[in-house]
């Protein structure tokens, strides 16, 4: 195809806080001397725009550029946001027009292997798209360590780990990252998430499947997962749990996805599968219907895990098994987005896979390493129990089932044969937060109602959890977001008589009244009016 360079005319995007200061740090570390190092931005952080600002930045210092990526796909969306930051590309791809003397020039690892010239092009820095797998084929390594060894090489990658001893951090010095999933869910930037998992009974049998470099075997595991058992049961869930709701689906190979779309169109739903034969145009076309709600479930195998990006889709369902936490966390990340425009709340995990109990959650991620084949620095997943009861999965130091109230001290057998919703260790802990902060709540106001002190409230609470509430709990719990004037003089008044009993200053008094209503608001009921 012949590619149209960009207009002058485009706006690039606006960059997050964070993602500026991501960019902040890696200029920071280049000039400390730092030559190789990896970004790590998990799923939904804007990798692409975060590496459409870095190659700006580089043009317009006049340094060139090579953008190495490792699907064909990923050429045209690559290039769709150089667009948007208004950068003249040349390109390293069958089907593209090339330009030798294009200061970025975006490049496929099958394409390079059937070209010569870019051993000779002047590229100041590349850049590794999916740094776990491009910095380790063969051309990333001719390219660090061979043709252009003095250039700053930069690795982009959702997870740092791979599978097999080999680890990113034995080909970068250094790396910067953004906030972890946990964090960026708090500030609005990705959806928080449902998770459900099998119970023991209904789970994919990996009895005999053997492991190939690494991952289970896939021929092994289409025996396994391909059976219409286990398809029927995954349409059965959704129809129960997600009826109606925009889904995505990684299955084993292409038979195994066309077998799971078929079970969804003879229960009534829309749905259509894409695989590596699908025409880019085509999947383009799939990927916009099910955006648009046309299209309600498309399966796929090993072509959506990376590249795809339709915010809208609500669901994912897990029906491949996988011990490769970078793939786990690829999939589960299609659904992480954010999507204000189609009234999305949250996205939802059904797995029929046992991946989340086998290799976790992105929320239970801590924070970033750089692996090496000394330190690889995998964690294991967390140690989980599962319900007898209700079947929900929790963490092993959960004593009390938080779906049914049942207590580890006295087992009770009983087994169901639906999806039950799995907590993460993050979501406990919002779990928690949110009692704790509606009981404070409470005894504010019941405090203020009996006319008892506001240090009442604080002494109960810490009785109740050993601990003290957030100082932000206390703004608007008694009177809400939009108090009147006549609340805040009725506030003021019961301040004031509990400052004459116990003796306390105005000082105090207006404290504790910026408690509740905040900022400058004391002033309109203490300050007389002129």
């Amino acid at each position: 195809m012949q590619a149209e360079q960009p207009q002058s005319s485009l706006q690039p995007p606006s960059l997050r806080p964070y993602q500026n200061q991501l960019i902040k740090d890696l200029y920071t570390q280049l000039g400390q001397g730092y030559r190789r190092i990896a970004i790590i931005a998990g799923t939904g952080a804007g990798k692409t725009v975060i590496g459409g600002k870095i190659c700006a930045d580089t043009a317009a210092r006049g340094m060139k550029l090579m953008f190495l990526v490792h699907l064909d796909v990923l050429v045209g969306q690559t290039y769709e946001k150089m667009q948007a930051f208004g950068l003249r590309c040349g390109f390293i791809k069958a089907g593209w027009q090339e330009d030798p003397t294009a200061p970025i020039q975006i490049a496929s690892i099958q394409t390079m292997e059937k070209r010569s010239w870019w051993r000779k092009f002047p590229a100041n820095v590349v850049f590794f798209d999916e740094g776990h797998t491009t910095v380790f084929s063969q051309i990333g390594q001719e390219i660090i360590y061979e043709t252009h060894p003095k250039a700053v090489h930069l690795a982009m990658t959702a997870t740092p780990y791979r599978l097999g001893r080999e680890q990113l951090g034995d080909h970068m010095q250094s790396f910067v990252a953004s906030p972890v999933p946990s964090e960026l869910q708090r500030m609005g930037y990705l959806a928080p998430m449902q998770y459900y998992g099998v119970p023991t009974d209904s789970q994919i049998d990996l009895n005999g499947v053997g492991t190939v470099a690494g991952d289970y075997n896939e021929r092994d595991l289409k025996n396994a997962c391909d059976r219409p058992e286990l398809i029927q049961r995954i349409v059965e869930e959704w129809h129960r749990l997600t009826p109606g709701k925009r889904t995505i689906a990684f299955c084993v190979d292409v038979e195994h996805a066309r077998h799971v779309a078929e079970a969804f169109r003879v229960s009534g739903v829309s749905a259509a599968i894409v695989d590596g034969s699908t025409p880019i145009k085509e999947r383009q076309q799939l990927y916009a219907a099910l955006g648009r709600g046309d299209l309600l479930v498309l399966t796929s195998c090993n072509v959506i895990s990376i590249g795809f990006d339709e915010p809208s889709v609500e669901v994912g369902l897990l029906l491949r098994p996988t011990q490769s936490r970078a793939l786990h966390y690829q999939q589960v990340g299609r659904v992480l987005r954010i999507s204000p425009k189609t009234g999305k709340q949250y996205g939802i995990i059904l797995d029929q896979a046992n991946n989340l109990k086998r290799l976790g959650f992105p929320e239970d991620i801590q924070d970033y390493r750089l692996p090496t084949s000394r330190e690889p620095g995998v964690h294991e997943a967390a140690p989980t129990k599962q319900c007898p009861t209700c079947n929900r999965l929790v963490w092993g130091f959960v004593m009390t089932c938080p779906g049914c109230g049942h207590g580890w001290d006295a087992e009770v057998q009983v087994q169901t044969h639906d999806l039950v919703e799995v907590h993460s260790e993050e979501l406990l802990r919002q779990i928690e937060r949110r009692k704790r902060f509606e009981f404070f709540r409470d005894q504010r106001q019941k405090s203020f109602l009996e006319g008892a002190a506001p240090n009442w409230t604080k002494r109960v609470f810490y009785e109740e959890f050993g601990c003290f509430p957030e100082e932000n709990w206390s703004v608007g719990a008694i009177f809400g977001d939009t108090p009147s004037l006549a609340d805040k003089y009725a506030y003021r008044d019961y301040l004031i008589q509990i400052a004459q009993r116990q003796g306390k200053s105005i000082t105090w008094v207006i404290e504790e009244f910026q408690q509740e209503f905040g900022g400058e608001s004391w002033q309109e009921v203490f300050l007389p009016s002129s």
